[in-house]
């Protein structure tokens, strides 16, 4: 609980510029109320509005609402009547306070009323709406819902800035509640929590700050979160200064707060510093517990630190600290970092002698070291063993496993593992199976992957759409163009996106069986679907279509991808100008060049030997009808 002596209250209040707030007498009695005066309606409304029945009169709405919440029994249907539907738009923020606070005693009324009017009048709340039901749960010590609105508001205020209206923020809103409403100051400690919560760290720790310049004397649980949620995102120095700052201000710091500080000195990389911090731990009556301890662990096996790690690791039986399965598991792991995993395996063999059962992670870290050292039958042992004890392999046994083989040229042996734990009924994740489809086409084998997916298809697995691409792409390299055809259509099918890569391959491998005209589909298919083709592309096409003797169909080709995508390549251009100097066709080559000129094709060395050998060619021919026509 937090300290609230009468002197820090005046302080509080002053703290602010007397234009938030003013107040009259308070009682500076811990278990005093302090005493509500109803206020006056901002708004200005007719006089004659009284002359009006009391569920239309617009000045009854405040005790209207009030009445109605008093009857427990049936708080929404009352306030889903159409009685009072007519006077419901006078229901501005200002009467939503005044309802909130009338509600004080009566918390569970108090959050009906607010919650019917975020929910069912579609009214977002004002800071002020939110900070009074706030102060009115906090009272009540419902703390677990209050921690859901402080959630909720900073969501809305600091990141959506759904109620930022308001000039002021959430704190000073709180702050100029505390006039009118019955307060608790573990609210402003919950403010410093639920900044923690949704990860505003830096919120959280200007809010201390300004808790302590308040003389809002924060309590241990407040102080811890904060440190933590400091921790995990790296603020090492904030942390020491609020560590510092609970001593000064006399807060009891606990075990959990010294294990916090321990992991922030790990994290610091400092860890030959923790000797003396925990001798001052020990100081102030607290021993290091597991926590502590598994801390240490951690950070010396992380550093390499061994002989440290197992030193603290015998220092617990001494202080009588049982190490735990995580302490086991993290000395495995650094054995096995350090390529040690017979010994990682004995010192698991020793953990289940002493009555610790393993679970998935130390099955896993032995698995995952005995693969990076291509010992596979170990692995395979160790797999079996889990499934004797009743654990079931993850994605990443599976993953390691499969991985393992791959690495080492043996696909066949994961493809058989695989089939094994499926008869052992495990599921295999989908990534594993994804995995080995991408592993055989890498390998050169896309009829054994486009195989194995229709088998594990009936099984009703679903392929990533990057997976069936893959498969696509390695279909073509093997010029088996139908079978990747289909697989296309299967994709389209199932609302799957064949990327610019699997249409590079199919229309290539289209262009390289003769089938210009049907790639030339699948290009109007690539446009279609607001891609870019690229050179490759422009490429294989305009060259089918040259080697097919097409030479029109790849000069409108080249003027496309050079107007409409800006693709300019010398090698198709080469191409359409070698076709027409091969048969002598040197007068329309001329002409076919100046259009090309114009969409910004350029000549080259080679364009040059072709022009050459054209016009050679061309004066063969004349030689050779002159020569007919003489005999």
């Amino acid at each position: 609980m937090i300290r609230r002596p009468s002197i820090y209250l005046p302080t509080l209040f002053q703290s602010f510029s007397s234009s938030t707030f003013t107040y009259k007498t308070l009682l500076f009695s811990s278990s005093t109320l302090i005493i509500l005066h109803d206020s006056h309606s901002k708004r200005t409304l007719s006089p004659f509005y009284n002359l009006l029945p009391p569920t239309q009169n617009p000045n009854n709405v405040v005790n209207l609402i009030s009445s109605l919440l008093k009857h427990k029994s049936s708080h929404l249907s009352l306030l889903q009547s159409n009685d009072i539907k007519g006077i419901l738009p006078q229901l501005g923020p200002h009467e939503i306070s005044r309802v909130l606070l009338r509600c004080q005693s009566d918390h569970s009324s108090a959050l009906t009323f607010f919650n019917w009017v975020k929910n069912d009048l579609n009214i977002t709340p004002t800071v002020q709406n939110y900070c009074v039901i706030l102060h009115v749960l906090a009272w009540s010590r419902v703390f677990a819902q209050a921690m859901e609105l402080l959630a909720e508001l900073i969501q809305m205020v600091e990141i959506e800035g759904v109620c930022a209206s308001s000039n002021e923020g959430i704190y000073e809103n709180l702050v100029g509640c505390t006039e009118d409403c019955n307060w608790n100051p573990v609210i402003f400690d919950m403010l410093v929590k639920a900044y923690v919560k949704v990860g505003m760290v830096e919120k959280g720790l200007e809010t201390f700050r300004r808790n302590i310049e308040t003389c809002l004397i924060p309590n241990v649980i407040a102080c811890n979160c904060l440190l933590s949620g400091l921790s995990r995102f790296n603020y090492i120095t904030q942390c020491w200064e609020v560590y510092e700052e609970m001593g000064r201000l006399g807060v009891h710091r606990n075990a959990y707060t010294f294990n916090i500080m321990t992991h922030v000195l790990c994290k610091d990389g400092d860890t030959d510093k923790v000797t003396g911090f925990l001798e001052k731990m020990e100081e102030e009556g607290f021993e290091p517990d597991l926590v502590t301890y598994n801390t240490l662990v951690n950070s010396y096996c992380k550093k390499r630190r061994l002989e440290d790690a197992f030193y603290l690791y015998k220092i617990m039986y001494v202080r009588g600290v049982m190490p735990s399965l995580i302490t086991y598991t993290t000395l495995m792991n650094g054995l096995c970092e350090e390529g040690k995993v017979k010994e990682a395996h004995q010192l698991f063999h020793q953990m289940v002698h002493r009555g610790i059962d393993p679970d998935i992670v130390s099955y896993n870290t032995l698995v995952c070291g005995y693969c990076r050292q291509g010992e596979m039958q170990m692995c395979r042992s160790i797999l079996y063993e889990m499934i004797g004890n009743r654990i079931c392999p993850d994605s990443i046994t599976c993953r390691v496993i499969v991985d393992g083989y791959a690495r080492d040229g043996k696909l066949l042996s994961a493809l058989n593992t695989v089939e094994e734990l499926k008869r052992f009924r495990i599921k295999i994740p989908e990534e594993v199976y994804d995995y080995l489809v991408v592993a055989l086409c890498k390998e050169g084998k896309p009829f054994a992957a486009r195989s194995f997916l229709r088998r594990i298809s009936e099984d009703g697995y679903t392929p990533k759409m990057n997976t069936c691409n893959k498969l696509v792409e390695s279909l073509c390299e093997f010029n088996n163009v139908e079978e990747a055809l289909i697989l296309k259509s299967d994709m389209e099918n199932k609302s799957m996106k064949v990327n610019v890569a699997a249409y590079r391959a199919v229309i290539i491998c289209l262009c390289r069986v003769k089938r210009t005209v049907e790639a030339e589909v699948l290009l109007e298919e690539i446009i279609g679907s607001d891609m870019l083709p690229d050179v490759e592309i422009s490429r294989a096409l305009i060259k089918g279509y040259c080697e097919e003797n097409k030479v029109d169909k790849a000069v409108s080709l080249l003027k496309l991808f050079a107007k409409e995508f800006q693709v300019y390549d010398t090698e198709s251009y080469n191409a359409v100008v070698k076709v027409f100097c091969d048969v002598g066709n040197v007068t329309e080559l001329m002409e076919v060049e100046d259009k090309l000129l114009k969409v910004g094709y350029v000549p080259n060395k080679l364009t040059c030997r072709h022009v050459i050998h054209g016009l050679q060619k061309a004066m063969e021919l004349d030689d050779e009808i002159l020569n007919h026509s003489l005999s």
